[in-house]
């Protein structure tokens, strides 16, 4: 046959593989969206015109009948002029109920119910004026059954069955358990308070800073937290139980920082002789390769919880048993994940990916959970060594599945596959070693958390940044690893002193550079989707080997013809 016919029939039949991977990764994505998960999930106008500047959280929850009660006051500015013919979208989710609403402090307004929104109808807005909606609610509310991996309020007893309370609530949404606007996009730009109502033989511990412990003399204590900077509604997290209380100041890079452990009452001892340590290495590494602790004002809380753990703003939950590992397991193999707590490191990474830097919408997630994934492979490489570092990040890679992508539609509150944590910290494991420069990789890192400090964001602007401080244009690696399910495979040979590559299995125009490195040899060569050739000088030929390449990048590699 000739070959240039053989050249266009492989073509062909490349690009029919291609489609139908893209085909398959369209239908693993289907779903058919809920009008719950629009309205939730979608800047809709009942919520675009007014902007949460502050959250008054008061509540009371009910052990023994699994209920609570209370308000949210949350102060909002008018961006857009609002003559009272749209009304405002506040979210809460069955079977919790609002009782009534009140605007400015005097006037009662009427709402109505759809799906789990409720409408409120408000007198007209002008704009830029600044306005109070105080919302009474009560009920049953929804209780999580696997937390923190299904979300909900959580009645549970500690280890002697006594009541020990807190919630999960990511992804579900905050609206699980109060009233607000339960998108991403909008966070309160100067912070919120939560007051805790509570059994006076129980301790409430909120975000941020203790303003007051209130004895009523009735069989209960009020407790009241403050944040001033900016939080994520799921941030928002109330923490009940028998706690007892140890702390220090932390010397950080911005200077000194509030410490602040919670735990029970029976794990002080070990407590105090565990988690200090880890926190003080994870500050050390974290603070090197991303920046400031994203909160100094608020201060740096660790909180004994019921579940495994989540990135409360600072107040992080902590459930992992006091044991190295992810309850005692290594997620790489190789030993390295055994030498620290998984739950300390990777949820306090949070702060800086998902707190700090938050995602408009969820389908974004990846920010969050690859970042913090990949804040994993930092600290071993901080603590341990570049060889430990790419070890434990190759070996977490056995747990994606590329069964769907990890951006999945947007404006329905869907969340993509899992592999967002894995394969979103071997991409960027991956770029990094292709830029073969930490000194610029670091500051790219720490200019994300400067740029974007205290922001929400698209993923779009995280990667268009990347591109932009590296001087590369890495849009079609980031559709590579983030839009489809396909892993790209790098195809070389060696022959006459030239190495010859291309890449396969992966979208056009995919250009994914690689560095290689060993011993005293390196080069640098940026394949694509066509035949390539380099002349190799002395040595070079031992830089191309299957199992080494794959050790460094996210690919396939494939030697020969």
């Amino acid at each position: 046959m000739n070959i240039s016919i053989l050249k266009s029939l492989l073509f062909a039949i490349i690009c029919c593989l291609t489609l139908n991977v893209s085909a398959q990764t369209n239908l693993i994505n289907a779903k058919k969206f809920t009008l719950a998960d629009t309205l939730r999930g979608t800047l809709t106008p009942e919520r675009t015109w007014w902007d949460v500047q502050r959250y008054e959280l008061d509540f009371k929850p009910d052990f023994v009948d699994k209920s609570i009660a209370g308000s949210n006051e949350i102060a909002y500015k008018v961006v857009k002029a609002n003559n009272g013919s749209i009304k405002m979208q506040i979210d809460l989710q069955e079977p919790l109920i609002i009782d009534s609403v009140l605007y400015n402090g005097k006037q009662k307004l009427s709402f109505s119910k759809k799906e789990s929104v409720w409408y409120v109808k408000v007198p007209a807005q002008k704009m830029e004026a600044l306005n109070k909606v105080k919302l009474f609610y009560h009920g049953k509310v929804h209780q999580a059954i696997r937390a923190p991996w299904d979300g909900g309020f959580i009645f549970g007893v500690d280890s002697l069955s006594r009541p020990y309370m807190t919630v999960a609530c990511q992804g579900l949404g905050a609206s699980i358990w109060y009233p607000n606007k339960d998108h991403q996009s909008d966070e309160p730009n100067k912070g919120a308070s939560l007051t805790m109502t509570v059994p006076d033989t129980l301790v409430a511990i909120g975000n941020g800073r203790m303003v007051y412990k209130k004895e009523n003399k009735n069989g209960t204590t009020t407790y009241k937290y403050n944040v001033v900077n900016p939080i994520s509604n799921y941030c928002i997290i109330p923490y009940i139980g028998k706690y007892v209380n140890f702390n220090e100041v932390y010397k950080g890079e911005k200077g000194p920082l509030t410490v602040n452990y919670w735990v029970l009452d029976y794990n002080l001892k070990k407590a105090k002789n565990y988690m200090p340590d880890q926190v003080h290495k994870m500050f050390k590494a974290f603070e090197h390769w991303f920046g400031p602790y994203p909160f100094y004002e608020d201060g740096y809380q660790l909180i004994d919880a019921s579940h495994t753990g989540m990135e409360h703003q600072s107040a992080v939950s902590y459930g992992n048993a006091y044991k190295f590992g992810y309850r005692g397991r290594d997620a790489s193999g190789y030993g390295w994940g055994l030498k620290w707590d998984f739950i300390i490191i990777h949820e306090s990474g949070h702060e800086w990916f998902g707190n700090n830097i938050t995602t408009k919408d969820l389908a974004d997630m990846w920010v969050h959970e690859g970042f913090t994934n990949y804040s994993e492979t930092l600290f071993v490489d901080y603590h341990f060594g570049e060889t430990a570092g790419n070890e434990y990040n190759y070996g977490i890679r056995k747990g994606i599945k590329n069964d769907k992508t990890i951006i999945p539609p947007y404006n329905v509150n869907a969340q993509g596959s899992g592999d967002m944590y894995p394969k979103g910290g071997n991409l960027l494991h991956s770029i990094r070693h292709g830029l073969n420069n930490d000194v610029l990789f670091r500051n790219i890192l720490r200019g994300l958390n400067a740029k974007f400090y205290h922001q929400t964001v698209t993923s779009a602007q995280v990667e268009a940044y990347i591109s932009a401080m590296a001087k590369y244009n890495y849009s079609k690696v980031f559709d590579q690893y983030l839009r489809t399910t396909q892993i790209p495979t790098l195809n070389y040979y060696l022959t006459n002193g030239k190495v010859y590559y291309r890449y396969t299995n992966c979208v056009a125009g995919f250009n994914l550079p690689l560095s290689l490195n060993k011993d005293k040899l390196s080069m640098k060569i940026i394949p694509t989707t066509t035949w390539q050739s380099t002349t190799l000088k002395a040595g070079q030929h031992d830089l191309f080997t299957v199992d080494g390449i794959q050790k460094m990048y996210y690919i396939n590699v494939v030697e020969g013809k």
